[in-house]
């Protein structure tokens, strides 16, 4: 079980890896609900590496059974090694790659809510954001975030996938 959730976890962080950085070199000029949209695209796209991750132990090294729990475990861990990877991917982006993201995408934010809420609504708003931003700012904070999102994503991923791949 141990090498079929490294090497599955493995190909999930490579895949995630791959994509954020083809995004961030060819789909840069894309606006940012757009660029945010086919980041989730791009996590499910490596945690489909638990799926077959899931089916491969099954399949291959255990005599095609694999209970519930077994499952969701495998799908867990291989979804924690691509959460971690995109975490510090992500920590790496923010603060090597492109240290002015933060700023740019607040200031982005802070445009398309005044183009589209009324004033005492966006005042509210940007109250609200104003609070966050340092919060934000931060890569450990930053590093969590991005890691407990693809985990998030992934743990329902390793739900289903269990429940389709059990077989006693």
């Amino acid at each position: 079980m141990k090498k079929t959730v490294l090497r599955f976890g493995l190909y999930g962080s490579i895949t995630i890896c791959i994509l954020f950085l083809i995004s961030w070199f060819v789909l840069n000029d894309l606006p940012y609900s757009t660029q945010e949209v086919l980041g989730y695209v791009s996590m499910v796209i490596a945690l489909s590496f638990v799926f077959i991750g899931i089916k491969q132990y099954r399949d291959k090294e255990n005599d095609g059974k694999v209970s519930f729990k077994k499952a969701l475990l495998i799908g867990v861990l291989i979804s924690l090694i691509t959460a971690l990877a995109f975490g510090i991917l992500d920590v790496f982006y923010t603060e090597v790659l492109n240290p002015d993201f933060m700023t740019e995408y607040y200031n982005q934010s802070v445009e398309t809510m005044k183009a589209s809420l009324p004033a005492d609504e966006f005042e509210a708003k940007l109250t609200e954001m104003e609070s966050q931003k340092e919060l934000f700012s931060n890569p450990l904070f930053s590093f969590a975030l991005m890691a407990m999102t693809v985990f998030v994503i992934g743990f329902i991923i390793s739900l289903l996938s269990a429940l389709v791949l059990q077989r006693k």
